[in-house]
């Protein structure tokens, strides 16, 4: 078995701790870093399709996110600058009025996991703050809005209403989720794109900017 696949392996077993060391053990041997980190891409790939047909639930993806992180930490210092972020910037956060961070959490790591730089802005976020967020930093592909609550239903929606009215809209995608969220309801408030999971939201974001 190569090392790339005993990495991925690893990653899909959600085995943090041997990361570092087979990781290391990896990149000494001179595989390439983009190689070691795109296995790890596609293993994140395989745990979520995993989820999605219900074969693992949320502990096994995120011990799986984990095991990632971890090797992408090793990796960081050998990729070319940006290479772990290749997929351009994502911001992520919880709407206005929202305390909800799980899923968010959950969603942050597997966009990271796809190749995404994830900035994110975390819970109770006004409309104004994304907006900020976006032209604060270059590249910026995807805004991801996650609202867990009916009640901070209203809030997604102005939240997506003013990103829609800002200068910078057609340079970026709208993604939004959580647990009252409908695809109706993600296309009558103007967002780009809704996603039930985490696992679909990386797939997602994946295709929106291929």
């Amino acid at each position: 078995m190569s090392k790339v696949q005993k990495i991925a392996d690893t990653v899909i077993a959600g085995k943090a701790k041997l990361m570092d060391g087979l990781v290391k053990d990896a990149l000494e041997s001179g595989e390439d870093p983009v190689e070691i980190l795109n296995g790890m891409i596609d293993a994140m790939g395989i745990v979520g399709e995993k989820f999605k047909n219900n074969e693992i639930f949320v502990p096994e993806m995120l011990v799986a996110a984990r095991a990632m992180k971890k090797g992408v930490e090793v990796l960081r210092p050998h990729l070319a600058s940006g290479a772990a972020g290749a997929n351009g910037k994502f911001i992520i956060g919880t709407v206005a009025g929202d305390l909800h961070d799980i899923g968010k959490n959950l969603v942050a790591m597997m966009i990271e996991s796809a190749g995404f730089e994830v900035i994110d802005l975390g819970v109770d976020v006004p409309p104004e703050k994304f907006v900020e967020a976006v032209k604060e930093n270059e590249g910026v592909k995807i805004v991801g809005l996650s609202a867990l609550l009916t009640t901070t239903m209203p809030a997604l929606k102005t939240a997506v209403e003013t990103l829609n009215a800002q200068d910078f809209r057609s340079s970026i995608k709208v993604m939004v989720g959580g647990a009252p969220i409908t695809p109706e309801f993600a296309e009558e408030i103007g967002a780009d794109a809704y996603t039930a999971d985490a696992a679909s939201a990386a797939e997602k974001a994946k295709e929106l900017v291929a």
